[in-house]
């Protein structure tokens, strides 16, 4: 089973939880990994079983990069807020950088996860 990670600035929290709502059947067939966050609320609103890894702030970016680069994630849905700051922007841009370099399909915004799952592409 392939390993999807799901992250969701705090702006896009609600645009997550929507996302994973609409496409809960097709996600479920993934092993999902996700910050503790963004997990809580796809375990408690949307009901999928999800295995949360630290906070984005406390590590959790840098906690999904590395399984990235160890390959054992096949894709990221990571929704970016771009017109905020984050603390922890060297984490989120070492995550984006290892999904480049590894080839890995990363979706930074719905439109794009929405391609993504539709031609099931992972």
């Amino acid at each position: 089973m392939k390993t999807l990670a799901l992250i969701a600035h705090d702006g896009k929290k609600a645009d997550m939880v929507a996302f994973a709502t609409f496409n809960r059947e097709k996600l479920s067939g993934y092993r999902l990994i996700a910050t503790a966050t963004t997990g809580k609320l796809l375990v408690e609103k949307v009901g999928l079983e999800v295995e949360r890894l630290l906070s984005g702030p406390y590590g959790g970016d840098a906690q999904i990069a590395a399984r990235v680069a160890q390959g054992e994630v096949h894709g990221v849905f990571f929704f970016v807020d771009p017109l905020d700051k984050h603390p922890h922007d060297p984490d989120i841009q070492t995550l984006l950088r290892v999904c480049n370099v590894h080839n890995v399909p990363l979706a930074t915004n719905v439109a794009t996860a929405d391609l993504i799952i539709s031609t099931e592409a992972l």
